[in-house]
């Protein structure tokens, strides 16, 4: 192999891990922001596990996040529950930093 083909071959699986941890990272920020909406909801337990998994399911609706910011705006708003966008936003955003950050610490 030339030089080239092993900087290639690093660069994509660079790209590989680097598209896995993301994708781990919202899985467990998704599940995080679920828990946090589910408390905000009046749900419990079981009730809050269960909706923190539909928060991760929503998320697999469509590419980037606005399925989950959509799912809790409208979950919010059907309980007549106070919270802003900008706070939704920026809980999904600390969120995700806590959760890449334990996944780097962690491997």
């Amino acid at each position: 192999m030339s030089t080239f083909d092993d900087r290639e071959d690093a660069f994509e699986a660079k790209y590989a891990h680097d598209q896995n941890l993301r994708f781990k990272a919202l899985a467990r920020r998704n599940r995080a922001l679920g828990l946090w909406a589910a408390e905000k909801l009046g749900l419990t337990g079981e009730e809050a596990t269960a909706y923190a998994a539909s928060v991760v399911a929503a998320d697999l609706e469509e590419a980037g996040e606005e399925d989950v910011y959509r799912k809790l705006r409208a979950d919010f708003d059907a309980k007549s529950i106070d919270v802003s966008e900008h706070r939704i936003r920026r809980t999904m955003d600390e969120l995700l930093a806590a959760a890449i950050e334990t996944l780097r610490t962690e491997g």
